[in-house]
């Protein structure tokens, strides 16, 4: 399972300050502590939501080329903003890159997907349209049929995409847990060449002990199928598990990732 960390966004206050400041001791040494605690890509997310385009652009440009000068780990390119997605892949020098993301909204997809097919880039797609996230299966996977069908139309791969099922509190609506397991097994069936993404920590908001709450979903979505997680890397106990939820899925032959990570003392109880 790939491990995108989830820690370099404007929406954590201490980030949103240190890209302010410019301290890039700060944003550097958090990118390289998830980079060593298992991170396979680093999301980056400058948008505090604040201020003019042409400021956020800015800082998303200083913010990538902070981050991939203190690591090697690929980037995942994370904004609302198609022009701020277009400047941050323009200041980007890696060969590997994820965007994040685009939606079955027609507007957005016409602005992100000649992006995403002119760089060869990952997509993480959201199961959703114009008008938010649907609360039944059904409707999620119509919103991915449309995403694939006009991101193939430009001549995207179906292994460029990840999908999102997209993960709502549970606090809010106990029933969104299985719709969302339900989302992930509906779309490894319809596309198996495709991966599937969410967003962990969404499902704990509003509850306490969320990191427990958190690692339960995890395992029960790696059964359902779920390929990549967006999670706090420096959660070892999480990271554990993903290790753990790989082997018992098949996804971990011989077991040799687990016992490897185990011989270096990366697995933790």
């Amino acid at each position: 399972m790939l491990i995108i960390g989830e820690n370099i966004n404007a929406s954590n206050k201490s980030v949103a300050e240190a890209i302010a400041k410019r301290d890039e001791e700060f944003l550097a040494n958090l990118a390289k502590a998830q980079a060593l605690s298992g991170a396979d890509f680093i999301d980056v997310n400058a948008g505090s939501g604040h201020g003019s385009l042409q400021k956020a652009i800015a800082d998303a440009r200083w913010l990538v080329g902070i981050v991939q000068a203190a690591t090697e780990k690929p980037l995942v390119i994370d904004s609302d903003s198609p022009e701020i997605i277009e400047a941050a892949l323009d200041e980007y020098d890696g060969e590997r890159v994820i965007v994040n993301s685009v939606t079955a909204e027609p507007a957005r997809l016409e602005s992100i997907g000649p992006l995403v097919a002119e760089r060869q880039a990952w997509v993480i797609a959201l199961a959703m349209g114009a008008d938010g996230i649907p609360a039944r299966v059904e409707e999620r996977l119509t919103a991915c049929e449309r995403i694939m069908a006009y991101l193939a139309g430009l001549g995207v791969k179906a292994e460029q995409v990840l999908f999102d099922p997209l993960v709502l509190p549970i606090a809010v609506d106990t029933r969104q847990g299985l719709v969302t397991l339900k989302t992930i097994e509906r779309i490894k069936s319809r596309y198996p060449d495709s991966g599937v993404v969410m967003g962990l920590s969404n499902i704990s908001y509003g509850l306490p002990q969320r990191r427990s709450v958190n690692r339960a979903f995890l395992l029960m979505a790696a059964y359902a199928g779920l390929d990549a997680v967006i999670v706090d890397p420096l959660d070892s106990k999480a990271v554990s598990l993903i290790k753990v939820a790989d082997m018992l899925t098949g996804k971990d032959p011989s077991c040799r990732a687990y016992l490897r990570a185990h011989r270096k003392g990366n697995i933790v109880d």
